[in-house]
């Protein structure tokens, strides 16, 4: 069994992939980019594909007649990756549609950064609901921590923009290595909750 492409398949071609992209669409056309709603939507939208799928697997009993089929280390790669990249590319996919709706270009959107962005709270969401067992955090727990680093950004530590999720997607200030500093960024905490999804998800297979 090819864990990553049958887990990608199930996150791409889902109802939650599909009414993620409508919502993201819809907040796009009537906001638009800049918009502080569209911004705020990034954490949530990014949850619905896949970041429950772990616990989907897990409580339906479907993994323990997949584990003997792979192992464990490709199954949760491939729950950590289909995650990730469906988030992404759910993000990136609606602004490409709303570029080419709109054709404005002065319109300056980085959907490299935005697909990052998007992986990255997906990813955090799914280790939310592993560490959890729950998901209520899957869906609500990346919008408070993203909500809590703008706050502190805008009212505290105006000087940090480095953690300030807006700058991520859309950079105003002077980067190192300019846009793929960012990605830089993003990507290397992705690895850090990337690890801690693994280790939790070993440690609940183990008790399988």
């Amino acid at each position: 069994m090819n864990s990553f492409e049958t887990d990608l398949k199930r996150a791409v071609v889902s109802w939650g992939f599909g009414i993620g992209l409508a919502l993201e669409l819809a907040i796009l056309l009537i906001s638009g980019f800049d918009s502080d709603v569209f911004r705020m939507c990034v954490p949530v939208l990014c949850t619905l594909p896949y970041t429950t799928a772990w616990l989907e697997d897990y409580e339906s009993g479907f993994l323990k007649a997949c584990l003997p089929r792979t192992s464990v280390n490709s199954y949760i790669m491939g729950k950590l990756l289909a995650c990730g990249i469906s988030g992404g590319l759910l993000e990136t996919l609606g602004c490409q549609i709303f570029l080419i709706v709109k054709n404005d270009e002065k319109l300056n959107i980085s959907l490299g950064l935005i697909f990052m962005s998007g992986m990255l709270w997906a990813v955090v969401s799914a280790v939310l609901a592993a560490a959890s067992n729950s998901r209520y955090p899957a869906y609500g727990g990346s919008f408070v921590i993203y909500y809590f680093l703008v706050i502190l950004h805008e009212r505290y530590f105006k000087w940090m923009y480095c953690l300030y999720p807006y700058e991520w997607l859309a950079p105003e200030h002077t980067w190192i290595f300019d846009e793929s500093g960012v990605i830089l960024l993003i990507g290397g905490i992705c690895m850090v909750f990337g690890c801690l999804y693994y280790i939790i998800l070993w440690r609940c297979i183990k008790n399988v």
